[in-house]
């Protein structure tokens, strides 16, 4: 059975703890390899080497480093289909979505190419008398991302292009589910100029995240997973003075206005609820409809899409809508939040359940389900799903349904469907929800802006990507300068007003 190790010093090396995650094929349920996770010893031995080779990073000019940013996009799209794969094979998600992953990946990269116009500090000549006054963008030194699963390569690309633009070097600790994308990524960069140390792929479990919190040297964390994790690691990293970006869940909502064009907003909850099996952190899993009309139209058109979702293996080709879920506990939460939510009086309109492939019996599918009639107390509205199930909360009005949206604790995404501008400005203006989409399912800012939620989906000051990544990975030094000009007038004591 294969073995996967981690990348250290720019070489694939196998680990040395003795211990081991299996990694399974998500389609079969077979276990199709095992990673190695790291001890702190190894851990530790990674950070020292990346905190040498940081400094020869940073001394290296920013243009030089965004000449690494060009080559690596190039790489990543030579190497396309290859990546998709990867993503596919150990994720699940079909080869189109899986291509998804890595392209909004990239557009991160292609940002960094122009880093260093990010990185231009600011200066005031003549401050005082003789006086100037100039602030510098300085890279932090050895910074970690820890990435979860249901991005392989776009999250780890969110994290490694900004921080490693900005000068840093990057300890990177992928999903122990899904290492094999992460580590090839590292291969390509080295084939782009990158400098070996300044990118180690550390694979780990709890011991690693915690070694990565604890250690002295790594300046930064930045972290995309569940809410619960995100505030452990927030919490852990700020008591030991790092910065920290922790991305949680979402439960985001979609709300229909009467005047919405139904069809357009059937299809956008489609895709939105049911792409890559529901595990987003920006899936739709909510449709709100105001009004009893709009409601029955609604369901009467997302039932006949539903049904015609194709799941199956990635290899089943192009045509497979969504895959399976990425393990058998997975599954398992799945398939038991849509027994409570039958259970606790929601009605179940399309049930996924019991959803077999001939050849993949063993596999951790679970069909598309909808609910309507569902509630706030329901555990199917309370809970991150996760899946691909997509609750109906009828509301009577828009301040009701709007309120619905900024009662819930999670504020990652929303969106509005409407004809009504008026409607859509009040909504974006008032919304409680960091990103938000007008007519808009999966309002993913594009890579020049910046990502990031509210309430209990984010921890932390700063969101990621675009401006803010610059702003995160890096820290301002101000200098004043003076220089003397004719007789020394001597020191002064007290504290000199400028003139």
């Amino acid at each position: 059975m294969q073995e996967i190790g981690h990348w250290i010093n720019g070489k694939l090396v196998a680990g040395t703890s003795g211990r081991f995650s299996e990694i399974f094929n998500p389609a079969t349920g077979e276990v199709q390899a095992r990673v190695a996770l790291a001890s702190t010893e190894e851990l530790d031995h990674a950070v020292r080497a990346a905190a040498k080779a940081q400094e020869g990073w940073a001394a290296t000019n920013p243009q030089r480093r965004a000449r690494v940013m060009m080559a690596f996009g190039a790489l990543i799209n030579r190497d396309m289909d290859k990546l998709a794969e990867m993503v596919a094979r150990e994720h699940g998600k079909t080869i189109p979505d899986a291509k998804g992953d890595v392209q909004r990946g990239l557009e991160v990269v292609e940002v960094c190419m122009g880093a260093p116009a990010m990185l231009k500090g600011e200066m005031m000549d003549s401050a005082g008398p003789g006086i100037d006054l100039y602030a510098m963008r300085q890279p932090l030194g050895v910074v970690a991302g820890i990435t979860p699963f249901n991005f392989p390569a776009m999250i780890p690309l969110w994290k490694m292009a900004p921080a490693l633009s900005c000068g840093n070097a990057m300890i990177l600790k992928p999903s122990e589910r899904v290492p094999s994308t992460s580590l090839y990524l590292a291969q390509l960069l080295q084939e782009a100029g990158l400098p070996d140390g300044v990118l180690q792929v550390v694979n780990g479990d709890k011991a690693a995240v915690d070694g990565i919190l604890d250690h002295p040297l790594i300046q930064a964390v930045g972290f995309v997973g569940s809410t619960p994790i995100a505030q452990y690691i927030y919490g852990r990293a700020a008591t030991n003075g790092k910065r920290a970006q922790c991305f949680g869940g979402a439960k985001n909502h979609m709300i229909i206005m009467p005047d919405a064009d139904l069809d357009k907003a059937a299809d956008a909850l489609i895709g939105a609820g049911y792409g890559a099996a529901g595990e987003r952190c920006m899936a739709i899993s909510v449709a709100v409809p105001v009004g009893k009309a709009t409601a029955d139209a609604l369901i009467d058109r997302l039932i006949p899409r539903i049904e015609a979702l194709k799941v199956g293996p990635y290899t089943a080709g192009n045509d497979v809508d969504f895959g399976p879920l990425i393990t058998k506990a997975a599954q398992d939460r799945v398939l038991g939040l849509i027994g409570s939510g039958v259970d606790q009086g929601a009605k179940l309109v399309v049930d996924g359940r019991g959803l077999k492939i001939q050849g993949y019996e063993n596999g951790f599918f679970v069909g598309p389900s909808l609910f309507d009639n569902v509630t706030p107390e329901m555990e199917i509205y309370r809970q991150e799903i996760f899946g691909p199930v997509l609750s109906t909360v009828r509301t009577g009005s828009y301040e009701e349904a709007l309120k619905l949206v900024m009662d819930n604790e999670y504020g990652n995404g929303t969106a509005i469907y409407t004809a009504d501008g008026d409607t859509a400005r009040d909504f974006a203006s008032r919304v409680n929800v960091g990103m938000v989409g007008i007519n808009f399912p999966i309002p993913v800012p594009l890579s020049y802006f910046s990502f990031g939620g509210w309430k209990r989906s984010a921890f932390g000051d700063l969101n990621q990507y675009g401006p803010d990544a610059f702003r995160f990975y890096t820290k301002t030094k101000t200098v004043t300068a003076r220089w003397f000009s004719g007789i020394k007038d001597g020191a002064a004591l007290n504290f000199k007003a400028l003139d």
